[in-house]
């Protein structure tokens, strides 16, 4: 009696395939595992905290007491001091060099010259009056005194993180998926597929389901280095963080679907997926607060799919929301995810 052929399901098939494809591939490994870990070293070493430098000040050299005004600002921690002519101090100040030009009046006031757009300058506008005014003999009517609180979550690097794993979701996810459709393409290769019985969807949610598979361990390799590096923690649950990176995942998985979906050429595609992805860089909070923007822009910047994916994770990681706290986030992750998919089942072709 023949022997029975134990027959898979045609997606799980191509899945498999997908997955032996990618670990085949060492450059695709170092993007999506190396690539991470290495931006996350660079960025948090640079961006460490290390406290405030000190404001740079000038003092104007002319007036009879500007050496007692340089002595008083000297004396101030906060402060490095200048002492420079006129002409100099000008200089410096209209170069960016220095954030605040003092200058001593001969009846013992003091000028002030900065430029009040910068945040830095009006800082120093106040360290330096409050340093001249208490060297003249200014006594504070209430006692006050400093507690220094220093707690991972506040830093920069914890806010870069959950960034950075959205940022390289989406990178990882479309750049891998476009260019392995567009160069199955090239190959003639989809143009032979197209002959079997195998289904559309199923071809194209084998891209995504492989995916899926190196999510969890990706994540997982990013944190537990930020952990061990930084000392950065995880707040929240790991199902809420599971949960809202398969939402990620999912989502531009399929917009990679869409952008590929006709493209031809690597060229192609590859201008495809930077029109795409290049506003997303500099619009949805990966390394800075997208609240920067102007408040009309802001409503458009959070139907982005990797704002809402950015701002899931922070609040995942960083505040310990559950996933109750993220409706909208998803709820724009998933309407991103069923629509791009839907459109690419339509405009999809092997040839």
């Amino acid at each position: 009696m023949p022997e029975l052929v134990k027959v898979h399901h045609p997606l799980i098939e191509l899945t498999k395939v997908r997955i032996r494809e990618f670990l085949r591939q060492g450059e695709a490994l170092f993007w999506v595992f190396g690539f991470p870990i290495l931006l996350t070293l660079a960025l948090g070493i640079a961006f460490r905290n290390t406290g405030p430098e000190k404001v740079v000040v000038t003092v104007e050299d002319g007036a009879k007491n500007s050496a007692d005004v340089f002595a008083a600002l000297s004396a101030s921690p906060d402060l490095k001091v200048n002492h420079l002519p006129a002409d100099e101090a000008a200089h410096q100040l209209r170069i960016g060099k220095t954030t605040l030009l003092v200058q001593a009046g001969d009846n013992g006031a003091y000028i002030y010259r900065y430029d009040p757009t910068r945040p830095e300058s009006r800082a120093a506008r106040l360290a330096v009056d409050d340093a001249l005014q208490r060297h003249r003999g200014r006594v504070d009517p209430a006692a006050s005194r400093d507690e220094k609180v220093t707690e991972p979550g506040s830093r920069y690097v914890d806010f870069l993180l959950p960034g950075l794993l959205g940022l390289n979701m989406m990178g990882s996810s479309m750049w891998g998926l476009g260019f392995g459709l567009v160069d199955m393409r090239q190959k003639r290769l989809l143009k032979r597929l197209a002959a079997t019985p195998m289904r559309r969807s199923h071809f194209l949610l084998s891209f995504m389901l492989s995916r899926l598979i190196f999510l969890v361990l990706e994540l997982g390799i990013v944190l537990g280095f930020a952990r061990l590096t930084f000392g950065v923690q995880m707040r929240g649950s790991w199902i809420a963080l599971i949960v809202v990176s398969l939402f990620g995942s999912f989502c531009f998985t399929s917009v990679g679907l869409l952008v590929a979906s006709r493209a031809r050429t690597l060229e192609g595609v590859s201008g495809w997926m930077n029109l795409f992805m290049m506003p997303m860089w500099l619009l949805s909070g990966t390394f800075f607060s997208y609240s920067r923007f102007p408040d009309f822009t802001l409503p458009l910047i959070r139907v982005l799919p990797l704002t809402a994916l950015n701002d899931a994770l922070r609040s995942v990681i960083s505040e310990g929301a559950g996933l109750a706290n993220n409706n909208l986030e998803l709820a724009v992750l998933a309407a991103w995810s069923v629509l791009c998919f839907i459109f690419a089942l339509r405009l999809f072709r092997w040839q």
